[in-house]
């Protein structure tokens, strides 16, 4: 038996089971080993107790909750196994240092005591750099969405295209850099889903005329994280996701109120129609430095 390769499938299959019961029966016959080996050859391969990672992997998907939903904390609690608020409000703050009401609704998001999944860690990650912006003045259209957690990849890539496309026809112009600002947060309906605001921009400078719609958003001089992304336009958001859940956290870094920004250095024809051209983007995350 591959070991290594068990470990890193039962990782995965844990993965997709955080919302489900486990116990330590179900997770050992999943992978095969006893319940006494699985628990010493887990904390062998990873350094951490089993139960433990599972409790904390939970937590750090109760997090991302918290931060883009408006779920109500007792459905969160419920949603990630925890027999009551009051136990997952006392697991929460002992993980996180503060209680879930206080880390949904700071204007900070600390990224302290979240725990990435084992096994994509080790995998090759986009390299973030710490940049500072100046001043900058954008045009661009709004729109807002909402949408479950689960569907925040689909829907977004679907809707960043389509904004792509209905701006930059309106606007009849080829910029260097076009730029998408996004804001997410917990739907203010509070029906339980997440609500994004995006804004399809470009430097004010482009526009010479008015167009309908579109708004003028000054961006401060601040700190950011960039990273890089290069490929197929359905692979960004995927990217994206692993920056929140992996890069970030690894990199314990506090995200500050303001827009994510993606500057985009290439991206699809909106005239082709051709869905597999590539983009290249400049992904920035606002920080506290």
């Amino acid at each position: 038996m591959n070991e290594s390769r068990t470990m890193d499938d039962l990782l995965n299959w844990l993965e997709t089971h955080l919302d489900q019961p486990l116990s330590l029966d179900q997770v050992a016959a999943r992978s095969g080993y006893s319940k006494w080996h699985l628990q010493r050859k887990f904390k062998e391969t990873t350094g951490q107790v089993l139960g433990a990672y599972i409790r904390a992997r939970r937590l750090s998907n109760a997090s991302m909750a918290l931060r883009l939903t408006s779920k109500p904390l007792a459905a969160i609690a419920q949603q990630y196994c925890f027999e009551s608020q009051q136990s997952f409000n006392r697991a929460f703050k002992q993980q996180f240092s503060q209680t879930p009401a206080l880390y949904r609704r700071s204007m900070k998001w600390d990224f302290h005591g979240f725990q990435p999944p084992l096994g994509k860690s080790n995998l090759e990650l986009p390299q973030g750099k710490f940049v500072t912006l100046p001043e900058m003045q954008l045009a661009g259209v709004t729109e807002c969405y909402t949408c479950s957690l689960e569907q925040l990849s689909q829907c977004r890539t679907q809707l960043r295209e389509r904004h792509w496309r209905r701006f930059l026809e309106q606007a009849q112009i080829n910029p260097s850099v076009l730029y998408g600002l996004c804001c997410s947060g917990p739907e203010s309906v509070k029906n339980g889903g997440n609500e994004v605001w995006y804004t399809t921009a470009v430097e004010a400078q482009y526009l010479s005329e008015p167009l309908a719609n579109v708004a003028i958003h000054r961006l401060n001089l601040g700190d950011y994280v960039q990273f890089t992304y290069k490929g197929v336009p359905e692979g960004l958001q995927g990217f994206i996701l692993e920056l929140y859940g992996i890069c970030l956290p690894l990199m314990q870094v506090v995200r500050r109120d303001g827009y994510d920004i993606e500057q985009f250095h290439q991206w699809p024809d909106p005239h082709a129609g051709d869905t597999t051209d590539w983009v290249h983007c400049e992904y920035l995350i606002p920080i506290v430095r």
